[in-house]
């Protein structure tokens, strides 16, 4: 089973649903309002457990109700919440309007999670004791560095979701391994609208880059290799909100089961598309048998050259099922990921 750690958020949703978000100014009338657990962090360590992880959160929530169901969720993900401080005050918040099309805005009131300016006795063990850490910028950003330095001094392959974006040090991306922007965040960090473009400007500071690019799918690139384009299959999106977590969750559980990148991509984002279909955030994260079923149900959806048909698919599931108990450390990996990608198999 896949080792993860998550250094990150855990924030309770305030969820309303609109027909339209409303403009500046202006006020509409929902039609639902639900109270759902999330955070990025959290959202990750979820993806990740409920992709066949073995997944510990590393973070804080508030003393409050908030608090106490937070932790719960997680715990009943699978989640280890040993390292999941609770601190005086308020739990984070996240304020989230989702419009008819699954589009969404939200606003982040850090609460608890801005008292995580450090590591704490036992999270540098658990840190090494995984395969990869997962990194976002809900937490303070000395937390981010400590956690990436302490990864890096281990040979943990650290993933990086650069949001809420803002400028990243350059000793933050010195220790990330796989960096994994939206489109808009590509654009804000590097002034690139494009995204192979921007893709092409962060590998100047990163080894490899996914950019996820919603219904178009993901963009993958690594130094020295030709980018690799992966379609999203075709859904119907009803709330986005967890997409790219969940994403990120399903693509480093598959990662650390020794999966070539094409084929990892494949399969998280078979996991994110089934999470657009579902309101909510962590409620909206598939299973790992469901994101099989799906993406087995994908690749046969797909236009195949001549050849590649019912064995192929076979072999494909068969690898999406198997698993490995073992996980590379992260310049193994580094490489391994790369080559792959740039030889184009699986694709």
């Amino acid at each position: 089973m896949t080792a993860i750690a998550v250094l990150g958020s855990t924030n309770m949703d305030l969820v309303a649903y609109v027909p339209k978000a409303p403009l500046p100014g202006e006020t509409v009338t929902g039609r639902a309002f639900r109270t759902v657990p999330g955070g990025k962090g959290a959202n990750q360590a979820v993806a990740a457990a409920r992709s066949g992880g073995k997944v510990v959160m590393i973070g804080a929530v508030g003393a409050d109700e908030f608090g106490v169901r937070l932790r719960s969720a997680l715990t009943a993900a699978g989640v280890e919440t040993a390292a999941l401080r609770t601190v005086e005050g308020a739990s984070g918040t996240a304020h989230i309007t989702v419009d008819d099309e699954g589009g969404n805005r939200i606003v982040v009131i850090p609460g608890a999670n801005g008292s995580i300016t450090a590591l704490e006795a036992g999270d540098e063990a658990r840190i090494a004791a995984a395969g990869a850490l997962l990194l976002q910028l809900e937490l303070p950003l000395p937390a981010v560095l400590a956690g990436a330095r302490t990864a890096r001094a281990h040979g943990v392959r650290t993933v990086l979701t650069p949001a809420p974006v803002q400028p990243l040090p350059a000793e933050l991306l010195a220790a990330t391994d796989l960096l994994v922007p939206n489109e808009h965040e590509a654009a804000a960090l590097t002034g690139l609208t494009d995204p192979r473009q921007a893709a092409e400007a962060l590998l100047a500071t990163v080894p490899e880059v996914v950019i996820t690019l919603g219904a178009a799918g993901v963009l993958y690139a690594a130094r020295g290799r030709d980018p690799l384009n992966v379609p999203a299959p075709r859904v119907r999106a009803v709330d986005t909100t967890a997409a790219g977590d969940t994403f990120v969750g399903a693509l480093a559980v598959a990662l650390g089961e020794g999966r070539p990148m094409p084929e990892a991509l494949r399969w998280a984002s078979a996991a994110a598309a089934l999470s657009v279909q579902r309101h909510g955030a962590q409620d909206s994260m598939p299973t790992r048998s469901e994101t099989d079923a799906f993406a087995l149900a994908a690749w046969e959806a797909e236009p195949r050259p001549a050849g590649r048909g019912a064995a192929d698919a076979a072999t494909a599931t068969a690898t999406a099922t198997a698993g490995t108990d073992g996980v590379g450390r992260a310049d193994d990996r580094r490489s391994a990921g790369s080559g792959e990608a740039g030889t184009g198999a699986a694709s």
